[in-house]
């Protein structure tokens, strides 16, 4: 199943298999994604594309600078003729959201998502209402060198399980798509591969993945290494050490196997960590590379030894 919906993916979304293994896994995963790039490189037809092949709801939000966090969440409306409040849900109330622009909105409303992200749920006016399950945020950027962008403050960014970059297609991809395009090929004709109650169980498969104590520790090893890295202002927290755990545990299921291996750790700890992680302003002066110094500290770290 897992491999059937990989392939469809990859039919559609042309090019980026290794962006596809890494959204695949925060979805086995229960994490969410935040995709930054230049605009018009398939953000939105990744999101799209997924959701139809698990057969989820989707819900897009397109965040602009009037953006209201009611917008996001929803609101309560007085009803005259039964004399109360009634919750009129917000754009949120869908399993895959497409959180489009979200740094062209203001940090007020970008703090909506927060407790969905959290919690899977909202509260509005004091009462709290769940989201449905599956949940995911799919989230798109636009590099902050761009007019008019908010910058996602700490606490929005390390709600994100992964951060990933799509990145412009080459000349055979390109050309591959126009065809894919010109042959009518388009969101109708995108098949469900398996539903919402199949990724649940793979959910719950994924979560069976063993991890051993030493692998658990060698993974304990980066994070502590990023929190004593002089190079980064902050070290990793510890949800980006649990986020580097499930995300181990999904490219595993992933890979076919019922237990973590280091390399898996390996695979997934730049895009787990990259967004987490600031360079000082020194080490921007000397123009150290985050993803670099990621790379440096997971070689430093010792890879157990597998029996």
């Amino acid at each position: 199943m897992i491999e059937e919906l990989r392939k469809q993916i990859n039919e559609y979304f042309v090019g980026k298999e290794e962006v596809v293994e890494d959204v695949l896994t925060c979805l086995l995963a229960g994490g969410h994604v935040l995709l930054e790039d230049v605009p018009g490189v398939g953000k939105t037809t990744l999101a799209k594309v997924l959701a139809k092949s698990v057969d989820l709801s989707f819900g897009r939000i397109q965040f602009t600078p009037d953006t209201l966090p009611g917008d996001v969440v929803g609101v309560c409306v007085y009803n005259m003729k039964t004399s109360e409040f009634e919750y009129k849900e917000g754009a949120i109330m869908h399993q895959i959201i497409l959180a489009d622009e979200i740094n062209r909105t203001s940090p007020k409303t970008q703090s909506a998502l927060l407790e969905a992200m959290a919690e899977e749920s909202v509260t509005v006016d004091g009462k709290k209402y769940d989201l449905p399950n599956p949940f995911m945020v799919i989230a798109t950027q636009n590099p902050v060198e761009f007019i008019g962008t908010f910058p996602l403050p700490e606490a929005s960014v390390d709600r994100f399980m992964m951060r990933l970059s799509v990145g412009y297609p080459n000349e055979e991809e390109e050309i591959r798509l126009a065809k894919n395009i010109l042959g009518g090929k388009d969101f109708d004709t995108i098949r469900c591969v398996c539903t919402a109650d199949d990724l649940k169980k793979m959910r719950e498969e994924v979560a069976k993945i063993t991890i051993s104590d030493k692998v658990i520790a060698y993974v304990r090893e980066i994070i502590n290494y990023t929190r004593n890295e002089q190079r980064f202002v902050i070290g990793a927290s510890p949800r980006a050490f649990l986020s580097l755990i499930r995300a181990s545990q999904a490219r595993a299921f992933l890979q076919g196997r019922d237990y973590v291996k280091p390399d898996d750790v390996k695979a997934v700890a730049v895009n787990v960590l990259h967004h987490r992680l600031s360079l000082t302003p020194d080490a921007k002066i000397k123009k150290e590379k985050t993803d670099s110094v990621i790379k440096e500290l997971v070689l430093k770290a010792k890879v157990p030894m597998e029996k």
